[in-house]
C-alpha cells in the first residue's frame, strides 16, 4: 500500500492570533525586503525563535523538526504529522505536514517548498552538520548562506504589539509574584512556593487573553544554598527561618516571555545578609539610571562593574547584568548581542527591550550566603529607560515575617 509522506491537514479553523495581521505583515514584509536587497530567494527557518517570530507558531521539537519557509510569494510552516492541525491552526500562513511513514519527512516536505531556489537562506548557529548535509542533498546546487545573525537584529526593535504583549507579561508576573509571597511560612517545600506562583500566572493570562495557547509558563522558587545559580532547579526542600529566598516567575505568552525576579527572606536577616542586600539593591537603582539610547552595552556592564568595586562587591558579581526580552522561552534562544555583558558592543536604540538583573553571590558557609537578584524589564525610550515592572525590591518589602505571611501586593 503506498504512503503519503506529506500532506495538508487543515483541521478546523484558523484561530485568533497573538498579533494583528497588519504586524505579521509588517513583519514578513521586512523580511521580505532583506531577502530581496540579499539576492536570497528563500528562507528555511527550524530555530523555535524564529518560526515563532515570523509565523505566531510557538513549537516544541520534541525530537521532531519543524520548519518555517518563507518566499517572497508564501510563508509556510513544516510540521509532523503528531501535531495534526494545531500547526495549521495558529500560523500566519501556510502549513505542510510530513509524516513518520518514510524515513526524512522534515526533508521531503522542506524539499517541496525549495526545489528551483538557487540562495537559500539558513541559520548557520541553528543547524547541524547533519541537517546542514541532508539539506544540500534535497536542494543540490543550492548556495546556503546564513541569514541568522542578520534577521536576529531585526527582531531586537519591538513593535508597538510587542510591547503592549510584555506589559501584559510584567503585570501577569506580578501576580505570580503576590501568590508566592501570600503563601509563604516556615516548612513550605520550594515546589509549592513555586507551583503557587506558576498557577496564579496561568490563571492571569488565561482571563486576560483567552483566546492565547497555555503553556510555557513557570516559576523557579530557589531558598538557601540553592539561591547560588540563576538556573538552579526548584527542589522539594523545606525553606526555614533566616532563609534567603529567590524568586523567579517567567509567564509565557505565545512564546514571548517576561520575568520578575526578586530575593526574599524569611524572617530577619542578618545584618550581614542586609547589608549585601541593600548593596545589590543600590547597584540595581544605579544601573537602571544607565539604560538609555546611544549607550552601548559593554559601557553598561563596565558601569555596573564600577557600581560593584564602590560597594567592595566586585569579586561577588554575577556573570552577566541583563539581556533582551520578547520572542523566547525554555525552548527558544535570546537574542545574544542585546547582552550587557564586556564583549558585547551593541548600541541601545529607542524600541529595544532589556532586562536589568545585577547579581551576586556569597559562598556557602560566609554570614550572609547566597544569591542576591533583583531584576526590570526596560524599555529604550527616545530618552531614557522605562521600567515595567514596579513590584517592590530591598528589605522592606521582601522580608517574610515568620511565622505568618507577606501583604505586600503587586501594582498595576
Amino acid at each position: 500500500m503506498k504512503t503519503v509522506d506529506v500532506v495538508e491537514i487543515k483541521n478546523g479553523f484558523k484561530v485568533r492570533g497573538t498579533f494583528s495581521s497588519a504586524e505579521m505583515q509588517r513583519r514578513m514584509a521586512s523580511l521580505r525586503l532583506f531577502m530581496g536587497t540579499s539576492d536570497i530567494d528563500a528562507i528555511l527557518f527550524i530555530s523555535p525563535h524564529n518560526i515563532n517570530y515570523y509565523s505566531d507558531l510557538f513549537a516544541y521539537s520534541m525530537g521532531r523538526h519543524y520548519g518555517l519557509a518563507v518566499t517572497q510569494q508564501h510563508s509556510t510552516t513544516i510540521s509532523p504529522s503528531i501535531a495534526y492541525g494545531q500547526p495549521y491552526r495558529r500560523s500566519f500562513g501556510e502549513n505542510l505536514v510530513y509524516t513518520d511513514w518514510e524515513p526524512d519527512g522534515f526533508f521531503r516536505a522542506a524539499k517541496r517548498l525549495l526545489s528551483g531556489m538557487k540562495r537559500i537562506g539558513i541559520e548557520f548557529d541553528q543547524v547541524t552538520l547533519e541537517l546542514r548535509r541532508k539539506l544540500e542533498e534535497i536542494v543540490p546546487g543550492a548556495e546556503l548562506v546564513d541569514v541568522g545573525a542578520a534577521v536576529r537584529r531585526t527582531r531586537l526593535i519591538k513593535s508597538a504589539e510587542e510591547i503592549e504583549l510584555v506589559r501584559i507579561g510584567a503585570r501577569v508576573a506580578e501576580v505570580g509574584a503576590t501568590a508566592c509571597l501570600d503563601l509563604l511560612e516556615e516548612g513550605l517545600p520550594e515546589h509549592e512556593a513555586a507551583l503557587a506562583s506558576t498557577n496564579a500566572m496561568v490563571r492571569e493570562i488565561a482571563r486576560r487573553l483567552p483566546h492565547a495557547e497555555i503553556r510555557g509558563t513557570w516559576t523557579w522558587f530557589q531558598s538557601a544554598t540553592n539561591t547560588d545559580g540563576a538556573f538552579t532547579p526548584t527542589t522539594t526542600r523545606r525553606i526555614q527561618r533566616g532563609d534567603i529566598l529567590g524568586l523567579k516567575c517567567f509567564p509565557a505568552i505565545a512564546g514571548y516571555c517576561t520575568a520578575l525576579e526578586r530575593t526574599l527572606f524569611l524572617g530577619e536577616p542578618s545584618p550581614r545578609a542586609r547589608a549585601l542586600w541593600e548593596a545589590n539593591c543600590g547597584v540595581y537603582r544605579q544601573a537602571l539610571e544607565c539604560i538609555r539610547p546611544g549607550v552601548r552595552c559593554s559601557a553598561i556592564a563596565q558601569d555596573i562593574e564600577a557600581f560593584y568595586a564602590e560597594a567592595g562587591l566586585l569579586d561577588f558579581r554575577g556573570a552577566g547584568y541583563g539581556h533582551c526580552f520578547g520572542a523566547w522561552s525554555q525552548a527558544q534562544g535570546l537574542e545574544t548581542s542585546l547582552e550587557l555583558r564586556r564583549d558585547e558592543d551593541t548600541l541601545l536604540e529607542p524600541g529595544m527591550l532589556v532586562s536589568l538583573e545585577p547579581t551576586i553571590t556569597v559562598p556557602y558557609g560566609a554570614d550572609g550566603a547566597g544569591g542576591y537578584r533583583e531584576n526590570n524589564l526596560v524599555i529604550v525610550g527616545e530618552k531614557g529607560g522605562e521600567c515595567l515592572l514596579a513590584f517592590p525590591v530591598g528589605p522592606t518589602a521582601n522580608t517574610v515575617s515568620c511565622p505568618g505571611k507577606q501583604a505586600g501586593a503587586a501594582s498595576g
